[in-house]
């Protein structure tokens, strides 16, 4: 029996989740759990300790939403989720919500770039579950607006990227503060030595869950590379624009590189917008809220957004820079064939960027095809200017007038 047909004779039944939410599930149109979830739910529901694997996009939010919701719905006692970014708290949110909602589930966001006085609000009203960034909830705890000595099922979701972000300070200061006795459960799409180290010194006998290897990329989105010189990056990003009609994802290394190439886009006749950290949290979310609607075609992100874009039916995903990390190029790809849907990733790689490439390879154990690169027209966008330019320059070495 091929993965496919194992997936859709997967059911919610038989996991131990309670009547009541299984209820719930159906009313959503949940009726078929994703591999993780499948295998991490009877795990958690009996208050095992997890380290939960699995690619991007493949559901762990409901893997240790669903036994903490149901916990917490008969016990005493607080949930805590840390994340690396505000869309991923927002996102889990939404998520958890999808479930919790039915039960009179009550959340607090903690994350950094808004006002800090609703967030004090939501926590007086003593909620379920705690949904923070590391940075802000150490804010809260040094205000001592927040007590974390209720917390009996604490979630590390993404904590690769936690790690990669500096957060290990944070992080490390937070688990001194919740109680010893507690359930934890650490999800991620990638695993290292320190992120084993940490659960490990923080985890009671923990079980693994590995849904895929490390690296796995879904077999749905299919990869090419094109090798080409860093000045004709712009010209051949017009021409695929011009082949791919839906929605794109863009990413660059450098948020002053991913406001450069938004205006480009724009200049090309493509509604565009852009996601970096020098964005504000309102900035952001109307960029992301705007290419889910159709607002924008192009969406231009840095990394810090990999794992905080979830959009379903995003066509194309562009790496118009290669990712410092090999794992990024995993989670940036993840973007795309979410939710069964297929995808298509190109990267746009520079003759000096061979190394990087065959980090990439050996990391998702595949071959990366190379692409023909296409004829290019003149880019029409920039002909004005450069006209105006030369003929401006000539004029000045001829001495002013024809």
């Amino acid at each position: 029996m091929d993965n496919a047909n194992q997936h859709s004779n997967l059911s919610f039944y038989g996991l131990g989740i309670a009547p009541g939410i299984l209820e719930i599930l159906k009313k959503i149109n949940f009726t078929t759990p994703t591999p993780i979830q499948h295998q991490s739910i009877p795990i958690a529901i009996e208050g095992k300790d997890i380290v939960g694997i699995a690619q991007t996009g493949t559901g762990k939010t409901l893997a240790f939403g669903i036994p903490m919701i149901q916990r917490l719905a008969v016990s005493k006692g607080m949930g805590l989720i840390l994340l690396p970014t505000r869309e991923l708290a927002m996102q889990t949110d939404v998520e958890l919500r999808k479930v919790g909602n039915f039960l009179g589930l009550r959340t607090a966001i903690l994350i950094g770039g808004v006002p800090i006085g609703p967030q004090k609000e939501a926590i007086r009203r003593n909620p379920h579950i705690i949904i923070a960034t590391p940075g802000r909830l150490i804010d809260h705890l040094h205000q001592k607006t927040v007590s974390l000595q209720k917390v009996n099922i604490l979630i590390l979701d993404e904590s690769d990227r936690m790690l990669d972000m500096g957060f290990l300070p944070q992080i490390s200061e937070i688990l001194k503060m919740v109680p010893r006795e507690r359930q934890t459960m650490l999800f991620s799409a990638t695993i290292s030595h320190e992120i084993m180290k940490i659960a490990s010194a923080n985890m009671k006998l923990p079980i693994r869950v590995e849904i895929a290897p490390t690296g796995t990329t879904v077999d749905s989105v299919s990869q090419d590379i094109f090798i080409i010189a860093r000045e004709e990056k712009l010209r051949l990003l017009e021409k695929v624009l011009g082949q791919y009609k839906g929605s794109t994802l863009i990413f660059t290394r450098t948020k002053y590189g991913a406001r450069r190439l938004a205006k480009a886009i724009k200049a090309m006749g493509h509604s565009s917008a852009e996601i970096h950290s020098n964005c504000t949290f309102s900035q952001r979310k109307s960029a992301l809220e705007g290419f889910k609607a159709g607002r924008y075609r192009v969406l231009v992100a840095t990394d810090i957004m990999a794992r905080g874009i979830d959009v379903v039916g995003i066509e194309l995903v562009i790496n118009y820079d290669l990712p410092s990390q090999a794992e990024d190029y995993v989670h940036r790809i993840g973007r795309t064939a979410r939710a069964g849907r297929e995808g298509h990733a190109i990267s746009f790689v520079t003759p000096s960027e061979q190394g990087e490439i065959r980090a990439i390879e050996w990391l998702i154990r595949k071959k990366l095809h190379i692409s023909t690169l296409p004829e290019f027209p003149t880019m029409q966008f920039a002909k004005p200017r450069l006209v105006y330019s030369s003929e401006k320059y000539r004029r000045r070495r001829m001495g002013g007038r024809r």
